[in-house]
């Protein structure tokens, strides 16, 4: 066999066989040269392609990193075009041939269009691959033989280490059947769900519904929410969908926000890491709702349901905007103002004038320079007006040193204090007046009931209202950042008229370019401001064009609000099961999101199980419907052949040796043991943390104990044990002590 060797890069060789397929033996028919030969030669000119457009863009990106890197807008478009080579890149070379999902043939044109992660062309400009998520792709998605969109046949591939290992064809018309079709009993789809399973999320591109392709299309506006019990494809749809609005929507992307991905805890977050680069999307923000906020890496778990309660309603963060007001309240007598030219006299009145005076959008630690600017107005125009400007004192000398007098900076600092968030927010838990002025809706119970001890000794429950806090009040070190920064501005613009000063000087015809340096605006363009004092920015604070939320049954109103201040536009993909919902959920999606702030809400619906077998499915719907008689319970459309077997928590270790014996793949998961130390292939997780995750084998010990409490008989226990059995894709197993 004919081996071609292809540079992916300046380091990256990787060798592509002419022979693209590597069928086993007992799909024989299948390698027949009449069924795949022009696949070959396709894929064979796909890899050429591959070849010279990587080594372009390195080449280009090469070119980009040697230029020079400019000041202002000519050295941001250098970066962001770094960026986007280097992301592209990254794509090309991560995948090879493995690039091409499949192909399909159109009734109008008897030539197969070939799809892939992303778009490709050759030389001569002719279409090698359609990007997945352009509209001419849908068909490949979406064709059913209901609805066959204009398809005669559609093919998918399964590619294992940069070879097609198996293919599926299925025709949708008379006309499909004249040509070389390839027709099994098993689906791509279906075989795709049998497959064992790895550390992080498998490639799915290839195998998406029709049902979760139309939901992954859907219009951006307002809010979509996608609703299905366990094993319907939620997660998968969020991703593509987050994927796909970001190539459609060119309001989604670039300086307009980008899209914040949100999932429900860290071993999620670890076990999709790979499927929006394996999109073509780089630039999705991923993170949990502790990742909002500073604190949230060291927050613990509420542990009283009632201070859970309380700081769940979106009514506390009302708290807030009083707690802050208290640092904002103006002196109620005047001050003396002394400088070297004159005593000027500021009154209360011009207290609350310059209080008054920010502007309602910068936040009270960075608003304080506002008052103090107006508080200098307002003493340089009474300088003026009592006629001490006979002083013949220069308005820029006045100011400054006005903008230094102690005593005034001293006074405005008590009255507009910086304050940080965690201070502002543990005050209200450990100061029951405090609390009581912010919160007046409190009863003296509730109150009492907050209070705390160690007033930051943070908890999940906090977190909404640090966000909240921090959004209101600012950074405190913004104010003495911008003052560093003025003074270096200054500085080195002092510096460089001087070189200007010198120049001119110098120059014996005093014309060109030396004499054009008179001008202020030329000079001002010669002080580099990158190299000068500047925060690094934070990436989660938006505002974002549009928010994918998963496992969204789980927020509270007040959690809620921290997503909702990051995206103004309300755009948002909602992804949850009311059913999975761990404190329960007894209204509509739509009660619960117009209470909350959003007002345009559509909604989809995922009713078919791809991932539970139905063995499963028959032990862990009677679980749930105990407590949610209308939960929405999907249907499974396959069996494993294995039941769900019982036994005492003894047999965990000879169960998991016997599976790893038997089971040269896969990943297997222990849920509820903490003592059980996982492993490469046996996962050990929480009920709670093992949400949105699958596993070939699960196994649960004691699962009667799930919950909070010793016997998890309530909702918690309820929700944690029917979550926890429907991560299995292949078999069951639950173990009890008794």
């Amino acid at each position: 066999m004919h081996v071609t060797s292809y540079r992916f890069g300046d380091d990256d060789v990787i060798h592509v066989s002419t022979k693209v397929f590597n069928l086993p033996e007992h799909l024989a028919a299948k390698a027949d040269p009449a069924m795949i030969a022009g696949d070959e030669l396709h894929l064979a000119t796909v890899a050429e392609s591959l070849e010279q457009q990587i080594a372009d863009l390195s080449a280009q990106l090469d070119a980009q990193r040697k230029a020079p890197g400019g000041k202002g807008r000519a050295a941001l478009d250098r970066d962001l075009e770094i960026h986007r080579l280097t992301a592209s890149l990254r794509v090309l070379r991560r995948f090879g041939l493995d690039i091409c999902l499949g192909r399909m043939v159109s009734t109008h044109n008897p030539e197969p269009t070939y799809i892939g992660r992303v778009g490709l062309t050759d030389t001569a400009g002719r279409r090698l691959l359609v990007d997945w998520r352009a509209p001419a792709a849908e068909p490949f998605f979406a064709a059913t033989y209901a609805n066959p969109m204009g398809l005669t046949s559609r093919r998918r591939y399964r590619w294992i280490r940069g070879r097609i290992t198996d293919y599926w064809d299925e025709v949708f018309s008379p006309e499909g059947l004249e040509g070389d079709a390839a027709l099994d009993d098993l689906s791509a789809f279906i075989a795709s769900l049998g497959s064992s399973r790895t550390p992080q999320m498998r490639d799915v591109l290839s195998t998406i519904q029709a049902d979760q392709d139309a939901i992954i299309r859907a219009s951006s506006r307002g809010a979509l929410v996608v609703e299905g019990g366990p094993g319907t494809g939620k997660t998968v749809v969020a991703l593509h969908r987050a994927a796909y609005l970001l190539y459609s929507d060119p309001h989604l992307g670039g300086p307009r926000g980008g899209v914040l991905f949100v999932g429900p805890h860290r071993p999620y977050l670890a076990y999709i890491a790979d499927v929006l680069p394996s999109l073509g999307e780089e630039g999705v923000q991923i993170c949990t709702l502790s990742d909002l906020v500073v604190e949230g890496s060291e927050a613990a778990a509420e542990t009283d349901p009632e201070v859970a309660r309380l700081k769940s309603s979106a009514e506390m963060l009302k708290a807030i905007e009083p707690a802050v007001r208290l640092y904002e309240e103006p002196p109620t007598k005047g001050l003396m103002v002394e400088t070297d030219w004159a005593d000027l006299w500021i009154s209360a009145a011009d207290w609350a004038e310059a209080f008054e005076s920010p502007d309602p959008g910068p936040p009270h630690n960075e608003a304080r320079d506002q008052v103090r600017d107006e508080l200098v107005d307002i003493l340089i125009d009474r300088f003026e007006e009592e006629g001490e400007d006979d002083a013949e004192v220069p308005r820029d000398v006045l100011r400054r040193s006005l903008q230094q007098n102690p005593e005034l900076n001293r006074t405005l600092n008590n009255a507009w204090t910086l304050i940080e968030a965690a201070e502002l927010v543990g005050d209200l838990w450990s100061v029951p007046a405090y609390l009581r002025r912010c919160a007046p809706w409190l009863t003296a119970d509730e109150v009492q009931k907050l209070q705390r001890t160690d007033a930051q000794a943070w908890t999940v429950s906090d977190l909404p209202l640090l966000d909240a806090a921090r959004q209101r009040l600012g950074d405190p070190e913004a104010s003495r950042r911008q003052h560093r920064r003025e003074a270096a501005v200054a500085v080195e613009r002092a510096y460089m008229d001087q070189v200007v000063d010198d120049l001119i000087k110098a120059d014996d015809d005093g014309e060109g370019l030396v004499q054009a340096l008179r001008q202020q605006d030329l000079r001002d363009t010669l002080v580099d401001e990158a190299g000068l004092p500047s925060a690094d920015p934070d990436l989660l604070a938006g505002p974002f064009a549009h928010i994918v939320v998963d496992e969204a049954q789980e927020l509270t109103d007040a959690e809620w609000q921290m997503l909702l201040r990051r995206c103004p536009s309300r755009s948002f993909t909602i992804v949850g099961d009311r059913a999975q919902a761990r404190h329960g959920f007894r209204e509509s999606w739509q009660e619960r999101l117009e209470r909350v702030g959003f007002a345009q809400i559509n909604r989809a619906s995922l009713n078919i199980n791809y991932r539970t077998p139905e063995e499963v499915m028959a032990e862990a719907e009677p679980v749930i419907r105990a407590v949610f008689p209308d939960a929405n319970v999907p249907i499974s459309i396959r069996g494993s052949g294995l039941p769900v077997v019982h036994g005492p928590t003894s047999e965990l270790g000879s169960i998991l040796d016997a599976w790893l014996a038997t089971h040269a793949d896969g990943i297997a998961c222990v849920i509820g043991d903490p003592a059980f130390k996982a492993t490469s292939r046996i996962r050990s997780l929480t009920p709670e943390t093992s949400k949105g995750l699958e596993f070939d084998l699960v196994v649960l010990v004691d699962p009667d104990t799930f919950g909070e409490g010793t016997v998890g008989v309530g909702i918690e226990g309820t929700v944690d044990r029917y979550v926890a059995m429907t991560r299995a894709t292949q078999q069951l197993v639950i173990l009890t002590s008794t």
